[in-house]
């Protein structure tokens, strides 16, 4: 690993480690990929509008990421592109989300009705529910054009439950978009690009293990 010395000075004595430029390019590189994300939250955002079409604008904004990350050409027609193909499939997962939240929502009013029971029913269901919106996230993190939702999402399952950590690391960045909107809502926007990046971080980390 290189190293960086400090002479007797103080000043840093970069001959046997890392050049200034390149910690410089390596700092605006950490950057760009941070305000790409943020732009690209806004983008998922807009394409969210349809109600049920959230998962494939998660899944173009993810792969937006990925070809940023690996230094590859792309913008706005292509994430247009890549959501007019992730929706053919995806409005049918965004609709069973939606299913799945108000199934959720029955189970919480069990809850405040006191009826026997509604308390685990309750935690179960909202459990499930964060477990089905990681699975979600994890499965638009690795769309491709010709992959298939439903085996997607089953697939994002097993590594749901197989990657407990990587499921953390995606739960904590929903959090943040649920803070963020909680001090003001238009900032949890671009935040969404955020943890689009942090499920290609997760899936990337989990093929790597």
């Amino acid at each position: 690993m290189a190293r960086t010395r400090v002479t007797a000075r103080g000043e840093p004595d970069f001959a046997h480690g890392a050049s200034p430029d390149r910690a410089e390019s390596r700092a605006w590189g950490r950057f760009a990929v941070f305000a790409e994300s943020l732009l690209t939250g806004v983008w998922i955002g807009v394409a969210s509008l349809g109600v049920v079409t959230y998962p494939a604008a998660f899944a173009a904004g993810a792969r937006h990421l990925r070809r940023r990350t690996a230094h590859e050409g792309g913008g706005w027609r292509e994430f247009v592109a890549d959501f007019r193909t992730a929706v053919r499939g995806g409005w049918l997962a965004g609709l069973a989300g939606w299913a799945a939240v108000a199934a959720v929502w029955v189970d919480v009013q069990a809850v405040r009705a006191g009826i026997p029971g509604g308390p685990l029913v309750g935690a179960v269901g909202v459990l499930a529910l964060i477990g089905l919106v990681v699975a979600g996230l994890r499965a638009a993190a690795v769309w491709e054009p010709e992959a298939r939702w439903r085996t997607l999402l089953a697939a994002a399952w097993r590594r749901t439950v197989l990657d407990p950590a990587g499921s953390f690391l995606i739960i904590a960045g929903l959090a943040v978009v649920a803070v963020s909107a909680w001090f003001t809502a238009p900032l949890a926007v671009p935040v969404l690009g955020a943890v689009a990046a942090a499920a290609v971080a997760v899936e990337e980390r989990y093929r790597h293990r």
